[in-house]
Parts: structure tokens; C-alpha cells; sequence
């Protein structure tokens, strides 16, 4: 079927869609984009002639309409997987009667380009090459359409530079992510998975199938924190919620060697790096202004410590007020050039939209900030905890209540409710208590609410806190706890 160049000095034709949109700019340019119209008529002959093999390979290769330069082209593949699909017999006659019933039969040249494209490809030895000719082709038009979009955003909208940035990396990855498909695997692949998996169970070993967060009952209970999922840890203040989330990325980046980011909008990285240090080395920080002097073994934990935190990849990122944009761009650098596999934000509340429609809304804005970061969680597939300010709601209960958070107590909570995979509320008693003996008998005793577990139960899970270290630690459980069932 001939190409007809006519079109492209036609303003009203669609085929000018498929110009190089520079030539807006210079009038004395057009260009075509980038196109292969023979590998396109050789795969749509190969699957007029043999229906069944060939529509069903180009699926699972994930051609769609839109790989296709041609319009026409394009709406005669879908009519081809459509009727496929259907199971449908597909031969000449009742395919061109098919698309005149439903006035398409012009759009794709008539009768004659149809029995053109037939005889076109005497055999599918070529079918998978002319494929890949076809998909790459696609993918060097999706850039041009992207680079162009973004260009003429840059001039249309330059005072929104951070979201506009973030937009065109999202597109740009969006243009990888399309070019991958999945295929299937034979059993044997799974086989010896199931196997380990069933002697863990019978020796009643844990299975933790995410990432161990270095407390047992919450590994048990959630699993380990699993690629894409996002794990709210909200508290009041002064509740240790920093200390517990520090706690948890040490685990993570240390002891298990995952490379991981941590962004601080309240604390600097100098502190930030304080408290890791020495509540890796059990030192209690506090008591150097007191005129507290460390001892021999107390210096040989603090350098151990500093080697250990020194050898390890944690990043800190401790930018004031950061927009949501900008965060999830140095999240994106960081994993393509460090392979990160744990993010740790604190917190929520004083993360930044820099969208003009969160501007007038802080319901709206804490809207777009959670879904930022659970989007940020599937796209770099990795887990994110981040912590989140709970309101007065603990403060104003009575009796045995008094202090324990309920997940409406989160700020702005629809959301966050909605977006996040798991959400632990945090809490200790003896911050609630009104003598000093209950101080006394409550000191140290905490507790993380699972509240929230999207893939697997709830439940409490007891925690001791030892503020001099700034330390949370396992506790064995207690009549006074939950079955974390």
C-alpha cells in the first residue's frame, strides 16, 4: 500500500499528527516521525494469514494500537484481536464486511489495501523481528512526543519548574516501564521456592517475604515490608516516633545491607546521624552534659558503631519543607544510580505540594503528597515508612482509652487512609500517666497498633522504649496485650 505524502501539507489531515511537532517552530521543516510501515503490514499479514498464532504472540509481546504509525493500521489490528478474541473465524470477505458495517472499512484503504497487506508477507519467518522493528519505532515516537510536550510546557508554564521536572521523568520511565513485558515461567521455576517455603513452615521457622524490620511481632504479623507498599507509623508528639523509624532503617541499612534513603524535614542530618550513631552503640547521649564520662568500653562501641553506620549506604536528605515533586526526583537519581530498596520519611504533614490546586486546600495537598509517595513506592518498587502527625483525639479519652490513637486521629486521614498498605499507631502509656508511681510502672512500656494491614493481620505489637538510648526494643507480650490475631 503507498504511502501518501499529501496529507503531511494537509493542516486539516490526522497524518499531520504524526510530524515532528518541531516543525511548529520552522515552518520551512516537516518531518516525519519515526515510523516502519513494511514491518507493520508484514506482522498484520502474517496474522491475517494465521490468526491464531500470530495475534496471540503480538499480545503477549504487549503490541497495542498505539505501536502502529498508521492509523489505519492500528484500527485494523484491533479489529483483528477484537474478533480473536471472540474467537471468531478471520478471513477476507467477512473481514471487509465487518469494517464497511462499521464504517471503518475507508479508514483502513478499502477492500484493495486490505488484500495488499494480505499478499504482502509470503511467510512469518521475519514476524518477531518486524515486531521489535515495529515497537521500537513507537518507542522513538513516544520520546519525540514527550521531549515536545515538555518543551512547550517549559514556555507555557515556567513558574511550575519541580512539577514540571517530575513529569517528565514520570513520562520518561513511564516509556521504559511500557517496553518491558512479562512472560510466563515453567514450574520448575517455582518449584524449589515452594519446597523452602513448606520446610520453614514445618519447622516453624518465621517467613518474612518483604524486607525485616528487626521486630519480630511486626515481622510476623506484616510479613516484612514488601516492594510498593507504604507503611504509615503515626504518633503525638515526643511518642519516640522518629526513634522508631531510625530504629527500623539502621535494621534495614546496616544489618541487612539494603541501601536506603532517609528524608528528615524536622531534624537536621547532623542529628539525624547523632541518634543512629550512639543508639547503635547504646550510648546514652544525653548524659555527656552532665559531666558523664565515657568509659574505655564505651568508646570501642561508639567507633564500632561509626564503622559500621560509615560502610553502609544510607543517604540523608534533610531538606526543610521539601515538595513532594522534588522528593520523589532525588528518589528516582538515588535508585538509579545507588539501587536504594528502603525509603524513611519523616513526616507527612511537612512535606510540600507545589501544585497550584493544593494551594487552597491543605486537604487537597495532603491528598496529593500521600498519593506522591505510594505512587513513589510502586514505581522504584520498594517500601516506604513514613511517620504522620496524629491530632488531640489520644488526649481527649477517658479511662482506659485515655492516650490510645485510633486511626481517625490522623491528620487529614481520608487519604492517607486510603493510600497506605499498613498503618501502626504509636504510643506509650507512661506519657499518660497522672501520678508518678503510674510513671513509674509504665515507664518504658510502648506499644505500635497495627491498625491497619492491608495483606495480613492486625494487631498490637509490644514494644520497650528506652529513651536514654532513644531506642525501641522487642517485649515479650503480657496479659494487658493484644492477641495480635
Amino acid at each position: 500500500m503507498a504511502v501518501d505524502t499529501k496529507p503531511f501539507r494537509n493542516a486539516e489531515s490526522p497524518a499531520l499528527q504524526n510530524a515532528d511537532p518541531a516543525a511548529a517552530l520552522n515552518p520551512d521543516v516537516m518531518r516525519q516521525m519515526p515510523h516502519a510501515l513494511g514491518p507493520e503490514k508484514s506482522i498484520l499479514s502474517s496474522m491475517l494469514k494465521d490468526p491464531e498464532q500470530w495475534i496471540g504472540l503480538a499480545q503477549e509481546e504487549g503490541l497495542t494500537r498505539d505501536h502502529f504509525y498508521l492509523p489505519g493500521h492500528g484500527l485494523l489490528f484491533e479489529t483483528l484481536r477484537e474478533l480473536n478474541a471472540a474467537s471468531k473465524t478471520i478471513e477476507l470477505v467477512s473481514l471487509v464486511q465487518l469494517l464497511h458495517d462499521r464504517g471503518n472499512l475507508d479508514s483502513v484503504g478499502g477492500p484493495a489495501a486490505i488484500t495488499d497487506i494480505f499478499t504482502y508477507a509470503p511467510n512469518a519467518a521475519h514476524f518477531s523481528h518486524h515486531l521489535a522493528l515495529v515497537k521500537d519505532k513507537y518507542v522513538l515516537r513516544s520520546i519525540i512526543r514527550t521531549c515536545t510536550e515538555a518543551s512547550t510546557e517549559a514556555y507555557e508554564n515556567p513558574e511550575e519548574t519541580v512539577a514540571l521536572l517530575d513529569r517528565v521523568e514520570t513520562s520518561v520511565l513511564g516509556i521504559r516501564q511500557g517496553t518491558e513485558t512479562s512472560r510466563g515461567f515453567h514450574i520448575k521455576q517455582s518449584i524449589a521456592e515452594v519446597l523452602t517455603h513448606f520446610e520453614s513452615l514445618v519447622h516453624g521457622e518465621m517467613e518474612v517475604h518483604g524486607t525485616a524490620t528487626g521486630y519480630s511481632d511486626l515481622d510476623r504479623m506484616c510479613k516484612g515490608l514488601k516492594p510498593g507498599e507504604m507503611f504509615v507509623v503515626a504518633a503525638r508528639p515526643s511518642m519516640g516516633k522518629t526513634s522508631f523509624m531510625m530504629n527500623v532503617a539502621e535494621h534495614i541499612c546496616v544489618d541487612l545491607g539494603v541501601p536506603s534513603m532517609v528524608f528528615s524535614c524536622e531534624m537536621t542530618a547532623f542529628q539525624i546521624v547523632q541518634r543512629l550513631l550512639f543508639a547503635r552503640a547504646r550510648f546514652p547521649m544525653a548524659q555527656l552534659g552532665k559531666g558523664f564520662k565515657p568509659k574505655k568500653e564505651d568508646l570501642m562501641r561508639i567507633k564500632r558503631a561509626a564503622e559500621e553506620i560509615a560502610s553502609s549506604k544510607l543517604f540523608v536528605d534533610d531538606t526543610a519543607g521539601i515538595l513532594i515533586d522534588t522528593l520523589r526526583a532525588k528518589a528516582r537519581r538515588r535508585k538509579r544510580e545507588d539501587n536504594i530498596g528502603f525509603i524513611a520519611i519523616d513526616y507527612l504533614q511537612l512535606l510540600k505540594s507545589g501544585s497550584k490546586q493544593a494551594q487552597n486546600s491543605r486537604e487537597r495537598e495532603i491528598g496529593e503528597i500521600s498519593a506522591g509517595i505510594k505512587a513513589l513506592a510502586k514505581e522504584l518498587s520498594l517500601p516506604i515508612l513514613v511517620l504522620a502527625q496524629l491530632n488531640r483525639g489520644p488526649e481527649g479519652r477517658t479511662g482506659k482509652s485515655l492516650g490510645v490513637p485510633r486511626m481517625s486521629d490522623l491528620r487529614e486521614s481520608g487519604t492517607i487512609e486510603q493510600d497506605a498498605d499498613m498503618i501502626g499507631l504509636l504510643y506509650r502509656t507512661a506519657y499518660y500517666a497522672e501520678t508518678e508511681e503510674e510513671k513509674e510502672a509504665e515507664a518504658g512500656r510502648a506499644e505500635l497498633l497495627l491498625a491497619k494491614n492491608r495483606n495480613g493481620e492486625t494487631g498490637h505489637v509490644p514494644l520497650t522504649f528506652i529513651a536514654e538510648l532513644m531506642r525501641f526494643e522487642t517485649r515479650a507480650r503480657d496479659e494487658r496485650d493484644g492477641a495480635g490475631e
